[in-house]
């Protein structure tokens, strides 16, 4: 038996006669770019959320270039961001010829330690980005403080955090905007690409909607303001419609297979992610830690497991990002959870007897350490 760290295999089958109906009426609508299915998925998306406005773009990273832009953020400024996340984070900012500007990370959550956040703020300072990372939110409360103090919008990297809470109130629903990415993997994932922007503010959607097409608005082929070709397809877009209704049941199977893990191997030498208090976490990856992380996935491997790390190169330390300066040791914590941290399987079609056979062979190559 093989097991993969993540496959749509078996949603596919369980969802495919929606997922095929979902293609056909966007085929037989006469509109497969800028259609009545986008903007269905586009209303359905900011109604989850409670907000006013959910822009589809064509991928993540390009919600947080988009979203970066609507915020008026340009060459030379800076993003406060973190090391510790998926390298598109700190690729969009680069993107548009912004810098970003690194904070160190909590061991026990592996989230932005908020309080280093002030002491890096200059007057290039135009943005703060915070990422939700692997299902659970920041402590948004502080860093709200901390943005409204200094006059700074808050974009919210929410790729890995679909319906994902903190103290009751969702994911992406704290900052000015907040970016999202339908990549297959992701809670909400797409049978493709895919991505999203939200917010409550007219200005704000209005510069989003003129950004992922040209730059255009009201009449086509008259450039306004310079911007990309980044629209969510229809197709895409009718699939999340449908496939949003489901959400809130693909967190639960998430969670339910949390709570597996946790009750079997808490007898192990595994750390496991500690949640934090008002949140409600959705495991877009259930990511623990060990000592001897290489060992154990070369054990797995080798029982047909298939394990992932996510991350282990912090971005600073990557040879595409050398200008920025930093050195080895400028964020401690972070490297030192990138030589720890590893991703059991996870997602909400993981088959119960799956789940067993990472179990046991988990606690096999943990007692043969």
């Amino acid at each position: 038996m093989t097991i993969r760290v993540w496959s749509y295999l078996e949603e596919y089958e369980k969802e495919r006669d929606d997922i095929h109906e979902a293609v056909e009426t966007v085929f037989r609508s006469g509109q497969l770019i800028l259609g009545e299915n986008l903007r269905g998925f586009e209303k359905a998306f900011a109604d989850y959320h409670g907000e006013e406005h959910a822009v589809g773009c064509d991928n993540g990273t390009n919600a947080i270039v988009l979203g970066l832009r609507a915020l008026g953020v340009g060459p030379g400024d800076e993003v406060i961001t973190v090391s510790n996340t998926a390298a598109p984070t700190v690729i969009a900012i680069d993107q548009i010829g912004a810098t970003p500007v690194f904070v160190d990370v909590h061991e026990e959550n592996f989230l932005m330690d908020v309080s280093q956040v002030e002491p890096v703020i200059t007057e290039r300072t135009k943005c703060i980005l915070p990422v939700h990372l692997y299902g659970q939110c920041i402590d948004m409360a502080p860093l709200q403080a901390i943005a409204d103090k200094h006059g700074l919008p808050i974009l919210e990297d929410c790729a890995q955090s679909h319906g994902a809470r903190h103290h009751g109130r969702l994911a992406g629903t704290f900052g000015k905007a907040a970016a999202f990415s339908f990549y297959p993997t992701k809670v909400l994932g797409a049978y493709g690409d895919g991505g999203a922007t939200i917010t409550n503010d007219d200005e704000t959607a209005a510069r989003l909607r003129r950004a992922r097409y040209y730059g255009m608005e009201d009449v086509y082929y008259v450039v306004e303001t310079p911007g990309h070709n980044s629209r969510l397809d229809d197709v895409q877009a009718e699939i999340l419609r449908r496939k949003l209704g489901r959400l809130d049941s693909y967190v639960e199977g998430r969670r339910a297979i949390a709570r597996r893990y946790e009750a079997a191997l808490a007898d192990t030498d595994l750390i496991f992610p500690r949640v934090e208090d008002g949140n409600e976490h959705v495991y877009y990856v259930y990511v623990v830690r060990h000592p001897e992380r290489d060992r154990i996935i070369e054990g797995l491997k080798e029982k047909g497991i298939s394990l992932n790390i996510s991350y282990p190169w912090p971005v600073h330390t990557m040879t595409g990002f050398a200008k920025l300066g930093y050195e080895v040791g400028s964020l401690p914590v972070t490297e030192a959870l990138a030589k720890q941290i590893f991703s059991l399987p996870m997602y909400p079609s993981l088959p119960q007897d799956r789940q067993d056979c990472v179990i046991e062979s988990l606690r096999e190559v943990l007692k043969n350490l």
